[in-house]
């Protein structure tokens, strides 16, 4: 299985107040392509901060980022973005809806950005799939948590991405919904074939992964394949 993603040496060092604030040290690992993998550890041990160079948002210290074969580090900003709405896929705790856009609108955007033809029907078939078809004209402010994380799974899989990065998917959730959201994701991302990588404190979660990665002070303490998959 070939990977998807490789992280090499990858640093990052932040300046704060003059001194040098290291919040990844020297982080190796890789992920082969369709595997599911979740990325745990207290806060403030650089778990979002990795999601962020792994998906191209940030730029690493020092370090390889290579998503799909492409060297991130030796892009620019624009160049990054283009390979994000080629290969990259996102979910985010607080859903990041257009709140301006319809929930159909919103799962669109993603498609409209590509240039993708029949996007109207293909959102529909998405909100279709997560169970919010009926709501498709509503506005995200007319909608409840876990109606808003499920459109922002939909707008994550409109554009067939290669990867999906979820970051603390279920934070804002209560726990009925958010195993109804656990459940869609991982329905979604067996359906599409896609690698998927989450950013969790819930091991209940990322015990449902194939491997957990565990990260404490910048570093990698441990980074084992899961029994439950």
């Amino acid at each position: 299985m070939e990977n998807i993603l490789n992280i090499r040496k990858v640093s990052k060092i932040y300046k704060n107040a003059g001194r040098d604030l290291t919040v990844l040290d020297q982080i190796n690992f890789s992920i082969d392509a369709g595997s599911t993998v979740a990325i745990t550890g207290p806060s403030g041990s650089g778990k979002t901060t990795l999601l962020g160079l792994c998906a191209g948002l940030d730029r690493a210290s020092s370090g390889t980022v290579e998503l799909n074969g492409i060297a991130l580090e030796k892009l620019n900003e624009d160049e990054r973005a283009a390979i994000r709405n080629q290969y990259v896929g996102f979910i985010f705790q607080n859903f990041q809806l257009l709140p301006t856009l319809t929930a159909l609108e919103n799962v669109m955007v993603p498609m409209e950005l590509r240039g993708a033809k029949n996007i109207k029907a293909q959102a529909m078939e998405l909100l279709e799939k997560v169970g919010l078809a009926d709501r498709s004209h509503h506005y995200p402010i007319q909608l409840s948590g876990g109606e808003q994380q499920r459109v922002s799974l939909a707008r994550a899989f409109s554009n067939k991405p290669a990867i999906l990065f979820a970051d603390e998917p279920t934070g804002n959730l209560d726990a009925e919904t958010s195993e109804k959201v656990i459940k869609l994701l991982f329905d979604l991302n067996k359906d599409f074939g896609t690698t998927l990588v989450i950013v969790t404190h819930d091991l209940e979660l990322a015990a449902r992964t194939s491997r957990t990665i565990k990260i404490k002070g910048g570093v990698i303490i441990s980074d084992e394949n899961s029994t439950y998959a």
